[in-house]
């Protein structure tokens, strides 16, 4: 298990897993999300190859549409 803060909220995820992982995790795939870990922005092309690590600080957007 690691220990993240996600959205300024203490989160433990199941065990390390990349960015493209806690998008799964939280039923969020297909929707346009943006992320920022550690105070950097992670392309979406990056999603599946960047890992979450212990004490990681995250910022996730959800897209919504709308006129």
């Amino acid at each position: 298990m690691i220990q993240i803060v996600l959205n300024g909220e203490a989160k433990t995820l199941p065990a390390a897993m990349t960015c493209a992982g806690l998008i799964a995790h939280l039923s969020l795939t297909g929707k346009r999300v943006a992320i920022e870990r550690n105070g950097d922005i992670v392309p979406k092309s990056r999603h599946d190859q960047e890992w979450l690590a212990d004490g990681d600080r995250l910022e996730l957007v959800v897209a919504v549409g709308g006129g």
